[in-house]
């Protein structure tokens, strides 16, 4: 005769019926929680203060941001401007893309 243990109890139990605890459930919940950690401290780029944003998508993901430090909208990259060194988006230091600068102009190099 079998001995009866608390974990065989004489019955077979399905696989579908018990709590299943997987490695990467766990994992993906402190990586999360580190994310926020970090991203919810404040940086310093250039010797300015530069804050971090998340939001969410709609598919449970999740993105991040920075704030811009002059108008503290959200943007995916910031830029040093060259004199002036201030951190900005590319609308508040007034940037734009040679592609467009020259549009429609023969570019000489």
């Amino acid at each position: 005769m079998k001995s009866m243990s608390p974990n065989n109890l004489g019955k077979k139990f399905l696989v579908e019926e018990c709590q299943q605890l997987a490695v990467k459930d766990y994992l993906k919940k402190f990586r999360l929680k580190l994310k926020e950690e970090i991203l919810g401290s404040v940086i310093e780029i250039a010797r300015q203060k530069v804050e971090l944003d998340i939001t969410e998508t709609g598919f449970a993901g999740t993105r991040h941001w920075f704030r811009c430090p002059i108008c503290q909208k959200r943007a995916g990259i910031l830029f040093v401007h060259p004199l002036s060194h201030k951190v900005g988006c590319r609308t508040c230091l007034d940037l734009e893309y040679r592609s467009r600068r020259y549009k429609g102009m023969i570019e000489g190099r």
